[in-house]
């Protein structure tokens, strides 16, 4: 059966305004994702990884704004429907696990009001359907109903992800996006949550879009990975054909810095990310690439298909994905 992609964005730039000029953050990104399939989106701190997902769900406000790009979502361009139009699209086909979600919950509001409200906003639902749902959900994530009566400061960090998780699941939506749901949580429940995430694909046909700079958990949870730095992706495969067989020399790095039981030495990526207010000429890594060539400094590389589903681009690869 052939895959059919739920998600298809197309040269998408978010930039931010500044006195010195505009930030760049995402530059001129493209990618698409399949009904069905984890998508993992990787890469350091400050490479424009959430500025991504918050341009495709149009989350950017001022003085962020979306320079350019497409965003194909179910037969929609979601960069050209009004704000009525996308509220429809919101929770019912498309949800949201934000960067510090533990934090995104109202202190005031028990977590029965404030999510049957999120419900209810998005829904033609009563109260009495928004708190069924919300049970059931809270069920599917592993907490009682009894967490309905909570405040959010009576709950642990993981059960108020969880909470976050059952919530963005409610109106059972096609499309998940979790951007660094993990984050300041124990390696234990790092782990529970990995395996959450994972069932809600596996049982109840989600997809999911998992965004984090950790690569050990991209490689326990994502089918298909792309590796993003200075506001462009680089390299684009199966998770299995990431880890085993990088192609683009930052991929390369950002692998080897992985520690390990056996690794005596850690071993981080030499210099220091540029800025997205002047992204180096050509391309954007030769500043700090140990295989950069004359020409890395001078042309930015095409985005090249290799066998099968791997893109890459980078200069070490001639036409039609020939290694030089």
């Amino acid at each position: 059966m052939a895959e059919q992609r739920l998600l298809e964005v197309t040269d998408l730039r978010v930039y931010y305004k500044s006195i010195l000029g505009d930030y760049k953050s995402v530059d001129g990104v493209s990618l698409y994702v399949n009904r069905g399939e984890i998508f993992g989106i990787a890469g350091e701190s400050g490479c424009g990884k959430s500025t991504l997902v918050d341009g495709i769900l149009r989350l950017i406000r001022p003085p962020g704004y979306i320079k350019s790009g497409k965003v194909w979502f179910e037969g929609q361009d979601l960069l050209t429907l009004d704000e009525k139009r996308l509220n429809k699209i919101r929770w019912n086909r498309i949800s949201y696990i934000p960067q510090g979600s533990m934090n995104s919950l109202n202190p005031v509001l028990t977590i029965e009001e404030q999510a049957t409200d999120a419900l209810i906003e998005h829904s033609n639902i009563s109260k009495n359907e928004a708190k069924a749902i919300i049970e059931e959900k809270l069920n599917v994530v592993g907490l009682p109903k009894e967490v309905l009566r909570t405040y959010p400061h009576e709950l642990s960090g993981g059960m108020k992800q969880r909470v976050i998780i059952a919530i963005a699941i409610a109106l059972n939506p096609s499309l998940v996006v979790a951007d660094e749901p993990i984050t300041a949580l124990d390696v234990v429940v790092q782990k529970s949550l990995l395996r959450l995430l994972k069932g809600l694909r596996d049982n109840y046909g989600v997809t999911l879009i998992f965004v984090s700079h950790d690569m050990s958990a991209h490689a326990q949870l994502v089918d298909r990975l792309s590796i993003m730095y200075a506001g462009k992706i680089v390299e684009v495969g199966s998770t299995e054909d990431i880890f085993y067989d990088p192609q683009h020399p930052y991929t390369k790095l950002l692998i080897s810095s992985i520690p390990r039981l056996e690794k005596k030495e850690i071993r981080g990526i030499p210099g220091i990310a540029p800025s997205p207010l002047n992204w180096p000429k050509g391309c954007r890594f030769h500043t700090r690439c140990p295989l950069a060539m004359e020409i890395c400094g001078v042309k930015e590389p095409e985005m090249l298909q290799m066998d099968g589903n791997r893109l890459v681009a980078c200069h070490l690869y001639g036409n039609g994905g020939e290694r030089h």
